[in-house]
């Protein structure tokens, strides 16, 4: 009893100065840790100032926001697969362009054969999906074929009609006798009440939650999420691309406020790069490593007629660190006449709007579709704030028409694509898991030049005289929200 007596009077006569004492502790030792760890100065900035000029918040905020807690031994390490596989990937591997794919493509081969860690593989057929209208369809129609194996990813995964019909069709698959693999990140499994995964467990589907985060909570702007989205059956047939699952994005539920997206179908060897990438991030998250034929269909089995070649290209904050953006900025430096971009969420860095400005300088034609009627209303603002960096030096901006658009698209010159799961923005660049395509075939990005320019046909351009018009009051508070960007 003395000394708790004791303890209690201690406190009660100095306990300014001890909460004088936690907080230079944990401000110093966060200060510390954000200038040693992070690889971008702005990044390891923005930290320190949050801790210093807000004591012991900012270093609680730090804790949970700031470190990255990912192991990358364990996210990055390589599969390892069997030598006869290996020979056969090496001879579909497009090491040298066809003579017939326009001179910039070889250039932006080299560069991605030293961004991501997959070959480009020759051997593909691969279609557009437009909207939830054929992506859903398309994605149950694989789970009812399915014979050995059914893996899926995705960021958000809502228990509303069509995740049921999607949990539905996956408890029927495993009934049969097909292998069952679910994984949804922690917090896009959140946007619905109760989540999905409760049901797949309920009926013993093996799912699991990539990264939980603390104390359970629904963070909106959680760092270090899996954006990943990829359905992948039989190794053989794979659906990937930006669309979650929600209902919103059909017209049989969104109606009128439908949202709009796209998604792709492939058949080939690419498919064994997506399962490769499910399969890392799978391990990663329940130590359960996938392997053999039922997973990884012979690549004898998956090649095409069609021959379009296919990379995937992985990136997060580990070891792939900013290799999306290393593409884009390939591409953005190889084009000689037309990139288009469609990006729901468009806030490049300064170094990404060098590059599209320096292209617009060269002469290129840099179109950006960006949404007229944003679902992220801080990001809207954010975005708004540095348009005028890009318009000024030519980069043509255009803001959509109608309902929202989630679609994720690059093209180049008729010929490279650039599609997946990846935004624009630093979320998506530097600190989300999120995977990509880059497909190299006229038809495929003519038929996506097709959709952005007739988006461009309803939207209208963003002008510096319009931007500038623009309130005062407007322009400073979103100029305040550009601030946090890093954050967003």
């Amino acid at each position: 009893m003395e000394f708790s007596d004791d303890f209690h009077l201690f406190l009660q006569n100095y306990w300014p100065h001890v909460v004088l004492i936690v907080t230079l502790t944990a401000s110093v030792a966060a200060a510390i840790h954000a200038a040693m760890t992070k690889d971008d100065v702005r990044a390891a900035i923005g930290w320190v100032a949050i801790v210093i000029f807000s004591p012991l918040l900012g270093a609680i905020f730090y804790f949970f926001a700031g470190i990255n807690r990912i192991r990358q031994e364990r996210v990055t390490q390589q599969r390892v697969l069997a030598e006869h596989d290996l020979m056969l990937i090496e001879q579909l591997e497009v090491r040298e362009c066809p003579e017939a794919w326009p001179e910039q493509t070889h250039a932006m081969l080299k560069a991605g054969d030293s961004i991501s860690r997959y070959p480009l593989l020759k051997g593909n057929a691969i279609e557009l999906l437009n909207g939830g209208d054929q992506t859903y369809p398309a994605m149950l129609n694989a789970i009812y074929q399915a014979k050995k194996s059914i893996a899926l990813q995705s960021y958000i995964f809502d228990h509303d009609h069509m995740g049921e019909r999607i949990a539905k069709a996956l408890v029927a698959a495993q009934e049969r006798g097909v292998e069952v693999r679910v994984l949804i990140d922690a917090v896009g499994s959140k946007y619905s009440r109760p989540p999905i995964i409760q049901l797949l467990r309920e009926h013993r589907i093996p799912a699991a939650l990539f990264l939980p985060t603390a104390m359970g909570m629904r963070l909106a702007y959680a760092n270090l999420r899996s954006h990943r989205k990829v359905l992948v059956v039989d190794g053989e047939l794979a659906l990937a691309g930006g669309m979650n699952i929600r209902e919103s994005f059909t017209s049989e539920f969104g109606k009128d406020a439908m949202t709009h997206d796209t998604h792709f179908r492939i058949r080939g060897p690419a498919t064994r790069q997506l399962m490769d990438s499910f399969a890392h991030d799978w391990e990663f998250t329940t130590s359960e490593r996938l392997d053999g034929e039922k997973w990884f269909s012979s690549i004898n089995s998956v090649v095409q007629t069609e021959n379009t070649a296919i990379r995937v290209v992985p990136s997060g904050p580990d070891k792939t660190l900013a290799s999306n953006q290393h593409m884009v900025m390939a591409a953005l430096s190889t084009a000689k006449h037309h990139v288009r971009i469609q990006s729901p969420y468009f806030l490049p860095d300064i170094v990404l709007i060098g590059a599209l400005t320096t292209a617009a300088r060269r002469g290129v034609i840099v179109d950006v579709v960006i949404p007229g009627n944003n679902n992220l209303k801080l990001v809207s603002a954010a975005m708004d704030a540095q348009l005028d960096q890009m318009v000024a030096e030519g980069v043509r901006i255009w803001a959509s028409s109608g309902t929202f658009d989630h679609s994720k698209l690059m093209t180049v010159d008729g010929f490279w694509t650039y599609a997946g799961s990846s935004n624009l923005d630093p979320r998506s660049l530097r600190l989300n898991f999120e995977l990509d395509l880059e497909v190299y075939n006229a038809a495929l990005t003519q038929q996506i030049e097709a959709r952005i320019d007739q988006s461009i046909a309803t939207a209208h351009q963003v002008t510096l005289e319009a931007l500038q018009a623009k309130p005062f009051g407007i322009r400073l508070r979103n100029r305040l929200i550009w601030l946090a960007t890093p954050y967003l």
